[in-house]
């Protein structure tokens, strides 16, 4: 199930790199803040398989507190800001962009 998580995540960091930043500035026209969280999630998932093939729990269980802090729980709040598809599906206020 791990595994299967972790692969998961990575496909959904992947292909979030080619979505644009609809919200606030964005970096070459293209990549905004939340773009940072892929990033996050691109280097510790693999910290975190290395760190288990280590027998190393304690850099294994933060790596996947990072991305499931991070790439879950801070991203998955931003998906909620004004501007936002999800916010205006939610809260039925603001432009949807």
């Amino acid at each position: 199930m791990g595994k299967a998580y972790m692969v998961c995540m990575v496909l959904t960091a992947l292909i979030t790199l080619f979505m644009p930043a609809q919200v606030g500035p964005a970096l070459w026209g293209h990549f905004g803040f939340i773009h940072l969280f892929s990033l996050l999630v691109l280097y510790c998932v693999p910290a975190a398989y290395v760190a288990a093939q280590r027998h190393e729990t304690r850099a294994h269980a933060a790596n996947m507190v990072g991305v499931y802090v991070g790439g879950i729980l801070v991203a998955g709040a931003f998906t909620f800001a004004p501007g936002r598809l999800l916010h205006t599906w939610v809260f039925g206020t603001g432009s949807m962009v």
